[in-house]
């Protein structure tokens, strides 16, 4: 007798499968609703009334391991209300940052008027509002991922004596500013 298998899909990288399975995760990531059991009378027992049905039982929807999502990104930096990553270099790395790009309020992309990415960019941000947070950093990649509370912010990044300047609103879907030098 022969054996049939199954075909596996094939990744080219392990950011395309990490890419793969969170968008299998975020189909899996809904609430599941379960009827509760219904209790079955035994054989020749006498008729009764057919009772009510039971309220369904609603599980959670499951939750991502933290360590999946953060497969191939750098490390996380900064401590407080505002957290970075940046990165991107090297194919695998840049694949994890962009697929990674939707799950934080705002990127960061910094690229040559040509569009050759570039790192060591020195990034400013600040609330425009009174008694807003501030923050510094150096981009280390040409993609930055910012996690920071909703509001307005200026983004200043400053590469070999040019100053780039941008004003961004951060809450609701994602933004993405592009600086190009």
């Amino acid at each position: 007798m022969r054996q049939s298998r199954t075909a596996r899909p094939s990744f080219k990288s392990l950011a395309a499968w990490i890419t793969a399975c969170s968008l299998a995760g975020s189909a899996l990531a809904q609430q599941v609703t379960v009827p509760a059991p219904v209790e079955v009378a035994p054989q020749g027992a006498a008729p009764t009334a057919p009772p009510s049905p039971p309220p369904p039982v609603t599980l959670p929807a499951p939750s991502a391991a933290p360590a999946a999502l953060d497969a191939g990104l750098p490390q996380a930096q900064g401590s407080g209300s505002i957290q970075w990553r940046c990165g991107g270099i090297g194919s695998d790395e840049s694949t994890a940052m962009r697929a990674a790009m939707k799950a934080h309020p705002l990127s960061l992309l910094f690229a040559r008027a040509d569009g050759a990415y570039l790192a060591d960019v020195q990034v400013d941000i600040r609330a425009e509002a009174s008694g807003g947070v501030s923050q510094s950093l150096r981009a280390s990649g040409p993609v930055c991922l910012l996690s920071l509370p909703p509001g307005r912010y200026v983004v200043d990044a400053s590469l070999g004596g040019e100053r780039k300047t941008q004003s961004v609103q951060v809450g609701g879907a994602p933004r993405t500013l592009d600086f190009r030098f």
